[in-house]
């Protein structure tokens, strides 16, 4: 092999070196490297003198190789590796290495620099189980520490901790000591009960969290609100058949204000809190038992209060409501809880509760909507995030019907096509007291990852799609930048890519999944297959550390190093170094400036190789 053919070679590759300076030539992997060293294999076969041995008498002009060229300075003259050093051993002294301590060495392997090819799934997700509990939330601590929150259907909030990835230690938390307990206002049933909790952004100086949760006005005299189901919408309650026994509108969606702030100045240091509400935020009566939602989340960017809801149930939203834009049913709704209107203006403006309208909310341009209505046309969204490391990109799972699981970007003022379409299809509902709306009507946003129901478990017959969140912790590299989402039955996870990243452009693939054998907690098997019984997977979490968590019936798991459940994922010893922007470091990572300096580094080298292949121009052989 020519000097040439290894500058060819080059070109295709991508190299990092954690230096203070930056290199001409990449470290060459060599065999000096201890034998019991998680890189050997990297240094097998002693690429350093290979390069020697096939390149020794090439000549390049301005060659990389002399002596003064370490410093980036290259040599002027036309020579040989032989006119340049003495012996191999020299040469490799100088130019050879091994990933070990703070360096990566090229092993001659292609690694391309810029490649817009389809990128390979990730072998599969690893998972240990750390806690026994069925939680249906779980949320971060407003504190950046290791604590979570945890919260039950029924309606009690825990405290938790979370132990350090690899300390074979499990949750810490004590369900006979709840943060908050108000089981007696929460209504729990199959599809009902505390669906959501969400901390004020300003937690640490206010102290105020809120709570989405149903109850049942026939039990609890304070679960009164309007019904969802009245003449402003078309719809007549009165005409409205017992669901499950219910009668329309017994039960209500509620979120309510409660406060850390009674007996200290740190909400932070507050471990419990008394049942009772600082204020009611918004009460709808509900015309079904099904298809509530129920999430909140405060938004990264504007601080704004959103809620999902569902369409209200009943087979095919038989009264259209989700394409309805004076209904707030099958919608995500943008509420302003800092700005609290007196009653007066609550009963004026018609709201449904204790919050204001942003004034950029989507009605400023579409009359016809609800103030309250960010997007519209959605069937029952069950759990949707804000991308940690791209806040606009705000990403919901909506439960199909009978045929499409679907995942959307929400966007202001987008129609997310139910009930005229699901999914990707036209839809047919059964039957419409509440009207059509026509498919040339609207303008749909379809959805951007998904799956159909003959793809999970045909032995339930049936598909639920629970939403996850971009993978932004670098416990698994080869998850970096993916979103994860799962099914209620645990049969699946799929993980998907944008590609090129900020186009919209999705592809999504079914990962496998194991639990580690060392877990924490022992992980059973799924009959006659390696898939965890995880139980039905009713939420993901994430931690300060943007670490996954799966909440199931079964427990709590978490995502831990593919290499625990003996995934190959070649990035693993890179990058497990550094921690992105957003993510809190690991205290046996190395420090902000390391992680700085391998991003700066590794961007040199990429415009040093550029430099280096227009020298090789004028090579002669």
């Amino acid at each position: 092999m020519s000097l040439s053919l290894v500058v060819l070679l080059l070109s295709n590759q991508y190299f990092a070196q954690v230096e203070s300076a930056p290199r001409a030539v990449p470290i060459l992997c060599n065999s000096t490297i201890s034998p019991n060293s998680t890189q050997s294999q990297n240094a097998a076969n002693d690429f350093c003198s290979k390069v020697w041995d096939e390149c020794q008498n090439a000549s390049i002009s301005g060659s990389p190789f002399a002596p003064q060229g370490r410093g980036g300075t290259l040599a002027n003259s036309t020579s040989k590796l032989t006119d340049l050093w003495q012996s191999k051993s020299d040469f490799c002294n100088e130019f050879g290495g091994a990933s070990e301590d703070e360096l990566v060495c090229f092993n001659g392997g292609p690694v391309s620099l810029n490649n817009s090819g389809t990128l390979s799934p990730p072998n599969g997700v690893c998972l240990e189980k750390i806690g026994s509990g069925a939680y249906i939330n779980m949320v971060a601590h407003p504190d950046g520490s290791n604590r979570v929150i945890f919260s039950s259907q029924e309606g009690k909030i825990w405290l938790a901790n979370v132990p350090e990835q690899d300390s074979g230690k499990t949750l810490i938390l004590d369900e006979s000591n709840p943060f908050l307990d108000f089981t007696d206002e929460v209504h729990s049933d199959i599809e009902l009960g505390m669906m959501g909790i969400a901390f004020h952004p300003k937690f640490q100086s206010n102290g105020r969290f809120f709570a989405s949760f149903n109850c049942d006005k026939v039990k609890w005299p304070e679960c009164s609100g309007r019904c969802s189901c009245n003449t402003d919408v078309g719809c007549d309650p009165s005409k409205l058949e017992p669901d499950n026994g219910a009668l329309p509108c017994q039960y209500h969606s509620v979120i309510a204000e409660f406060t850390a702030n009674g007996t200290t100045s740190e909400p932070s240091t507050v471990t419990s809190v008394k049942p009772q509400e600082v204020r009611r935020i918004f009460t709808m009566g509900l015309p079904f038992t099904s298809h509530h939602g129920g999430q909140i989340l405060f938004g990264p960017e504007d601080g704004y209060l959103y809620f999902m809801m569902g369409d209200g149930g009943g087979i095919g939203d038989p009264y259209n409501f989700s394409q309805n834009k004076k209904s707030l049913l099958g919608k995500i709704m943008r509420l302003d809880v800092d700005n609290i209107p007196s009653a007066k203006q609550v009963s004026d403006l018609g709201l449904w509760g204790n919050y204001s309208v942003p004034v950029d909310n989507p009605f400023a341009e579409d009359k016809e909507l609800q103030p309250e209505i960010w997007a519209l046309g959605f069937r029952n969204p069950w759990r949707c995030s804000f991308d940690a490391k791209r806040p606009s990109y705000f990403l919901c799972a909506d439960v199909g019907q009978d045929e499409y699981e679907e995942v959307d970007i929400v966007t202001k003022g987008g129609n997310y096509g139910w009930r005229v379409y699901e999914g990707l299809f036209l839809y047919n509902p059964p039957r419409s007291p509440g009207g059509n709306t026509s498919a040339s009507s609207i303008n749909p946003i379809f959805p951007v990852m998904g799956y159909n129901h003959s793809q999970v478990n045909n032995s339930v017959g049936s598909a639920s799609i629970t939403g996850g969140y971009f993978y932004r912790s670098t416990t698994d590299p080869c998850l970096y930048g993916r979103y994860l989402y799962t099914d209620l039955y645990a049969s699946a996870i799929w993980a998907g890519i944008e590609k090129p990243e900020n186009s919209g452009n999705f592809t999504s693939d079914k990962i496998p999944v194991s639990c580690a054998v060392d877990s924490p907690l022992q992980c059973n098997s799924e009959a006659g297959s390696s898939f965890p019984s995880l139980g039905y997977i009713t939420s993901f979490g994430q931690d300060n550390r943007r670490d996954i968590f799966l909440l199931g019936s079964n427990g709590v798991f978490r995502v831990v190093r593919p290499s625990r459940c003996n995934y190959t994922c070649s990035k693993e010893n890179v990058t497990a170094a550094f921690t992105p922007p957003g993510s809190a470091p690991s205290p046996n990572s190395p420090s902000h400036s390391a992680a700085a300096r391998i991003w700066l580094t590794t961007t040199l080298m990429e415009l040093l190789l550029i430099l280096f292949l227009s020298s090789s121009l004028l090579v002669f052989l």
